[in-house]
């Protein structure tokens, strides 16, 4: 267990009592006790107007450089909530959100792998190196040679393939 906790350190307790159980209330209630669930169960309900949103709390605690990169999909939000549904918004927002990100990483990779790839004249770049498959004794092909030959063969990268103009 992390050393957050859902409940700041204190240790969690039942606001119902001991009769939100229905055993504990057949074994019998006082009649303090009878007013305290009945009082309960009211508070229960929400009034209509709740939960109510108050925006000068969101704009208290979001940072401001957050709210500015969410206020394009809030806007969505909000013209999708009517006519979708409070649950059906969000969750057609969070997917918007989650697949922009997932296209952006992959563009950003593409990118990296095309223009900035790790070549003989540079030193900086992604490389991708593969290992040699397994071969075990009783494949077909054991003992299995290296296809690289000579030393240059291990950290080229690249230089074998240059053809220079003279």
């Amino acid at each position: 267990m992390g050393l957050e906790s859902q409940t700041g350190g204190v240790k969690p307790m039942a606001i119902a009592g001991r009769f939100d159980l229905e055993r504990e209330r057949l074994l019998g209630m006082t009649e303090a006790e009878r007013a305290y669930r009945k009082q309960w169960l009211k508070d229960q309900h929400l009034a209509p107007n709740e939960p109510r949103v108050v925006p000068e709390i969101y704009k208290a605690t979001t940072n401001p450089i957050r709210r500015f990169y969410r206020w394009p999909l809030d806007q969505l939000e909000k013209k999708l909530t009517p006519s979708m549904g409070l649950m059906s918004a969000k969750f057609t927002r969070h997917v918007i959100a989650k697949s922009s990100f997932a296209i952006m990483a992959i563009y950003a990779t593409y990118y990296n792998f095309k223009y900035h790839s790790n070549e003989w004249d540079r030193k900086t770049g992604w490389t991708v190196k593969a290992s040699r498959p397994a071969c075990y004794p009783g494949d077909p092909e054991y003992p299995k040679v290296s296809d690289r030959t000579k030393p240059a063969d291990y950290s080229s990268k690249g230089f074998d393939k240059v053809t220079l103009n003279l």
